[in-house]
């Protein structure tokens, strides 16, 4: 992996790979492994049982995740950006408490956590901070409950919660007498299954194959919804204002640029009291982290 001193200063996933750790941890991995023109270990990243194989090892490895299966064609993530998403939140608390944010008195809220259960992995395990994950697919929601009663060091830290009204985000989800200092979410950012399988397309023609499935895989609610990821995120804005009180810092992932002014200009006119634009680099892959809140530095709870 390339330019990997481009991700947070604290994410664990700086440089290359080290296949040599990472196949003790996970012999399986080793059967999958090849060199690169420069005679290097790596996989080949277009494989999607070699990209599964190589998420196990790393969670087993650095978030001591021993079981972490997914139900075939779910969405299996990269590693090392995710874990950019959870980190730069963290900034955000420093910023706010003068000290990294660590143990579970520190609440986090995951929309759309998906089969992976990822950031909850990543934040419960870096943090130790509490972590309520939701989905509307009851397979999801089935393979991360699996995950955490799977594996002791999550059990008392993540909840994995349905929420069962697939039209709402907050709504449902947080209880009146609930308090987040932070809620995340990777939306979901073509706007029809046609989009996401041109972009497929042009990633396979781009490596010069023939089009296969997604090497990350992804289900229709992980991948596009009506609107794509801009309507996704002003319903998002629409419903946090409900919760202003609830919510230290709400968060999502925006992957087109584009998109920022607009959804800056309706988080000023829904009374934002700050916003901030957070950008996230992974080699020559460009996202940001969209942040609001509604409350001053003075007014988020940290007890």
């Amino acid at each position: 992996m390339s330019e990997k001193s481009l991700l947070h200063p604290r994410n664990v996933h700086h440089g290359r790979y080290d296949f040599a750790v990472l196949t003790k941890v996970l012999p399986a991995l080793a059967k999958v492994v090849i060199q690169n023109p420069n005679g290097e270990p790596t996989i080949d990243f277009t494989d999607a049982k070699a990209v599964l194989l190589l998420n196990q090892a790393l969670l087993a490895k650095y978030y001591k995740v021993k079981f972490w299966l997914l139900p075939e064609g779910y969405l299996c993530p990269p590693i090392p950006g995710r874990a950019d998403y959870v980190h730069y939140l963290a900034d955000l608390l420093i910023k706010d408490m003068a000290q990294l944010p660590r143990g579970k008195a520190i609440t986090l809220l995951d929309i759309g956590t998906g089969a992976n259960l990822i950031y909850p992995i990543i934040a419960s395990q870096s943090y130790g901070w509490q972590v309520t994950a939701t989905d509307i697919d009851p397979v999801a929601i089935r393979a991360a409950s699996a995950i955490v009663q799977s594996n002791p060091v999550l059990k008392s830290h993540v909840k994995v919660v349905t929420q069962t009204q697939a039209s709402n985000i907050f709504h449902g989800v947080i209880d009146k007498a609930q308090y987040f200092h932070l809620t995340m979410c990777n939306p979901p950012f073509y706007r029809s299954e046609t989009e996401a399988n041109a972009a497929t397309a042009r990633k396979w023609a781009n490596l010069g194959k023939a089009m296969q499935q997604r090497n990350f895989a992804g289900q229709q609610h992980e991948l596009w919804c009506d609107g794509g990821e801009l309507a996704f995120i002003k319903q998002m804005i629409n419903e946090s204002q409900g919760f202003k009180a609830q919510v230290g810092w709400f968060s999502s992932l925006v992957s087109q640029q584009k998109h920022i002014a607009e959804l800056q200009k309706q988080l000023r006119q829904a009374g934002a009291e700050q916003i901030e634009i957070i950008d996230m680099r992974q080699g020559q892959k460009v996202s940001r982290i969209l942040a609001w809140t509604f409350m001053t530095a003075e007014q988020r709870r940290f007890t």
